[in-house]
């Protein structure tokens, strides 16, 4: 069973910055694609940004330029780094991770953008 765990979620000013953590573990096997999705309250998880095994990564348009995705495949981690922080931004962030036909969610971690 695959677990992941989210951290370095928080309250930040507008303008400031995170960085997210998601640590992998349990038996995962094959190629991996990592993403980090939010979900603001009342709203649909959206997806905010992706990262292949090859390294090949996708945003979403309205965090492009502001966000960046990472993985280290030898701690099975992925990171979220986010600049220019907007109150948009406010919402839990979600870990997933998809491989071999399977998906795992993380916990959340809330991240909160106010002065």
């Amino acid at each position: 069973q695959v677990q992941l765990v989210e951290s370095g979620g928080g309250l930040v000013q507008p303008g400031g910055s995170l960085r997210l953590s998601c640590a992998a573990s349990g038996a995962i096997f094959g190629d991996t694609l990592m993403r980090w999705y939010r979900q603001a309250p009342g709203k649909q998880r959206d997806l905010v940004a992706s990262i292949s095994v090859a390294h090949t990564t996708v945003y979403a348009d309205s965090v492009k330029g502001r966000f960046t995705i990472s993985r280290d495949d030898g701690k099975n981690t992925v990171y979220l780094q986010m600049n220019s922080l907007k109150p948009e931004d406010t919402a839990v962030y979600y870990c997933n991770i998809y491989y071999s036909g399977r998906t795992a969610w993380g916990q959340g971690t809330q991240v909160t953008v106010s002065s």
